[in-house]
């Protein structure tokens, strides 16, 4: 039996113009409000978990996890994060968190399901997802800069379910596709003139009137489509979507001037196909950048895709080793196992690269990093465990955040570290998908 489900780009598009667009925050909103550091939020994903080798192997030392030193959580970094030492004031690993639909669910919609926390094995009919934490926080500082959010990952779009390209979820629980090609981020974020948003809108009134024919027929359209071309089809509704709020918010600052910026280190010409290392650091300059000049506060970034999936997966080979990202993330044997934490350890490299931009520019009362919160993790621990999921949380020391410490309180719902992240940025919702509460004492000293 057919499902009559009837399809309507407007209900998709529902909100995007009315009451929930604020104005930009200007002078005549008050001072107070006009000067106030900005709180802004990063999320970066990792796939297929971290190294924690196995103590027969006898490489102890390359745990992604540090070893604490006493009761106070005072760590020495593994060999694998070595390389945010620098960091130390401005950091903190967290232990034994996890989602409780985690292990209920496949094991690849870890990725799904790390900025959500919903329940995958059981999603509510009609739904998949839930809407994630990087949502939620662009929908309450979306009225302070020219852009929401800004999704990013390793692939462009959606990918699909259980192998997602794309760790942001709507309000609506639909993916939201990424953007993965640094020269069209860089216009869509620093080359928001008359012209080129003319350009945007002619080309998104074109796909509008393509989609509103279509669905003219939608009703006897839909008994023809099966799940997936239904999926598509709502997956194709929610990029129009995220491409008319966009526009709609860069047209409020249209005559607003961007801060003055120094563009001459970027190389937009770097694709995920070249260099590993080059590809990361234009991308996270791109984000330093947007920080900087206040045109975003919520972003997410999603660094390598589960199972095998996208071109990330070939990157340990360029970095010179034996085997893939997946395959390595399977190893057993002390070898693959040191190889894959050789590979944390670039990655870590490139994190370091972007603390370090945050921290050079500068707010009124500090720096970038001290007014973000930059969270680093992955949706397993090893390969396919969604338990003791590896977590590092960096900046928001003007937010309350205490770093310095390896904080674990045993098994701790990472939904509740989200709620508590969402307190310390000032946005007090009394919950978060399953959270039971907020985290006392921990990191996070004002919750």
């Amino acid at each position: 039996m057919t499902t009559n489900h009837k399809m309507s780009r407007r209900a998709v598009l529902k909100g995007i113009a009315g009451a929930t667009l604020a104005l930009p925050v200007l002078d005549a909103m008050g001072k107070e409000v006009a000067e106030k550091a900005p709180r802004r939020f990063c999320a970066l994903y990792t796939a297929n978990g971290m190294s924690l080798p196995k103590t027969a192997n006898g490489i102890d030392d390359w745990s992604w996890f540090p070893t604490t030193t006493d009761d106070d959580g005072k760590f020495t970094f593994g060999n694998s994060t070595k390389p945010l030492s620098p960091f130390r004031k401005q950091l903190s690993f967290m232990g034994g968190l996890y989602h409780p639909s985690g292990p209920k669910a496949d094991p690849h919609v870890c990725s799904d399901m790390w900025l959500t926390g919903a329940p995958l094995h059981n999603p509510k009919p009609g739904m998949y997802n839930s809407v994630g934490l990087d949502q939620i926080i662009a929908r309450h500082t979306k009225q302070y800069c020219r852009q929401p959010s800004l999704v990013l990952s390793i692939d462009a779009g959606t990918g699909f379910l259980s192998r997602t390209g794309t760790i942001a979820y709507s309000l609506e629980g639909k993916p939201i596709p990424a953007q993965n090609n640094p020269r069209q981020i860089f216009d869509r974020l620093f080359r928001g003139d008359s012209a080129s948003l003319e350009a945007e809108r002619d080309k998104l009134k074109r796909r509008i009137k393509l989609v509103d024919a279509v669905l003219e027929n939608a009703r006897s359209l839909n008994k023809k489509l099966g799940r997936s071309d239904r999926e598509k089809m709502d997956q194709y509704l929610t990029s129009l979507s995220e491409v008319e709020s966009r526009l709609i918010a860069s047209e409020k600052w249209i005559d607003i001037p961007l801060k003055e910026q120094d563009y001459s280190h970027l190389d937009l010409d770097v694709t995920s196909e070249g260099k590993p290392r080059d590809y990361y650091r234009n991308m996270f300059d791109l984000i330093a950048l947007a920080f900087d000049a206040d045109i975003t506060r919520s972003v997410v970034f999603m660094l390598n895709r589960e199972d095998g999936m996208g071109i990330s997966d070939t990157f340990p080979l360029k970095l010179g080793l034996s085997r893939t990202h997946h395959s390595l993330s399977h190893a057993g044997d002390k070898e693959g196992q040191l190889q894959f934490a050789k590979y944390d350890m670039f990655l870590s490299e490139q994190i370091a690269y972007f603390f370090g931009r945050l921290q050079e520019f500068k707010d009124k009362n500090g720096s970038v990093l001290d007014n973000s919160i930059v969270l680093f993790g992955s949706g397993a621990s090893t390969t396919h465990n969604p338990k003791n999921l590896p977590t590092l949380i960096a900046g928001g020391g003007n937010m309350g955040l205490k770093h310095g410490s390896f904080w674990r309180n045993g098994d701790t719902q990472m939904s509740n570290v989200y709620l508590s992240i969402l307190h310390s940025m000032g946005i007090e919702a009394n919950a978060f998908a399953d959270s039971t509460g907020v985290l006392r004492d921990s990191i996070f000293s004002r919750v």
